[in-house]
């Protein structure tokens, strides 16, 4: 698998772009501002999208995503797997016919290209040759994280959360687990706010990090801007036993 980093910002400005990233081509997980930057043709491609949550870092993209690739005479429809409660914050707030077209209803009711399909924690979703097993996170809303397999290996995306009893378990049943992309989102001095957020801080993240029996390659991610350097120094640091990097936009790693 090959997995191009579009946004792993938890804001905007000076270059940053918000959570997404892109498998082999026609595969997303999170659909924020960081999709914005990929040519037409790739745009073309993406026929899955996987959310973790409904906040608009992570879904952003998403209304003028399907706009550019809908077709009236589609071969395959876009489908955009996750939370019941995700998707019908999407369905309520975004695709409600005030603030961006219900493509859920187009080109007809009975043949829309826009499909949704309820994702559980527990659920593993196959995508051609590439499994996705959803894990159940903790954030300030419904959430989930992601494992996924192939032939190759696997890689896991936390999506947001906090300390939390149900990732680890999960990425410790990953015998092959190549890769983790996990956010901490403030400084350690900013805890108290990180844990009302639903957030990891440094010393919450290596914490649980103790927890993990692999030795995947570790890369950081939903920083604060300018808040980026400060918070992978602290990471090293607490854990400075673990291959630990920071992710950046453009990023290409493989599985």
């Amino acid at each position: 698998m090959r997995i191009r980093i579009l946004g792993c910002s938890g804001g905007i400005g000076a270059g940053s772009r918000t959570s997404a990233m892109l498998i082999d081509d026609d595969v997303l997980i999170d659909a924020g501002t960081g999709i914005g930057d990929l040519a037409l043709e790739d745009l073309d491609s993406i026929r899955h999208v996987f959310l973790t949550h409904a906040h608009l870092d992570h879904v952003a993209g998403l209304p003028m995503l399907v706009d550019r690739v809908f077709d009236e005479n589609f071969d395959e429809p876009l489908t955009v797997y996750a939370r019941e409660e995700t998707l019908r914050a999407v369905q309520e707030h975004l695709f409600n016919g005030i603030i961006w077209p219900d493509f859920s209803e187009l080109p007809t009711a009975d043949n829309p290209m826009l499909r949704y399909h309820t994702c559980r924690p527990g659920d593993t979703i196959n995508v051609q040759h590439r499994d996705f097993y959803a894990v159940d996170v903790l954030h300030s809303v419904p959430s989930l994280g992601y494992t996924v397999q192939n032939s190759g290996g696997a890689f896991a995306v936390s999506g947001d959360t906090k300390a939390n009893e149900t990732l680890w378990p999960v990425l410790n049943a990953c015998e092959d687990l190549r890769l983790l992309v996990i956010e901490v989102s403030f400084p350690d001095e900013m805890e108290e706010l990180a844990t009302e957020a639903g957030h990891y801080c440094p010393r919450t993240l290596t914490r649980d990090l103790r927890r993990l029996r692999h030795s995947p390659e570790i890369w950081l991610t939903g920083m604060k801007p300018g808040k980026e350097e400060a918070i992978l120094e602290q990471v090293i640091d607490a854990a400075p036993d673990r291959n630990i990097r920071m992710l950046s936009r453009g990023t290409v790693l493989t599985v």
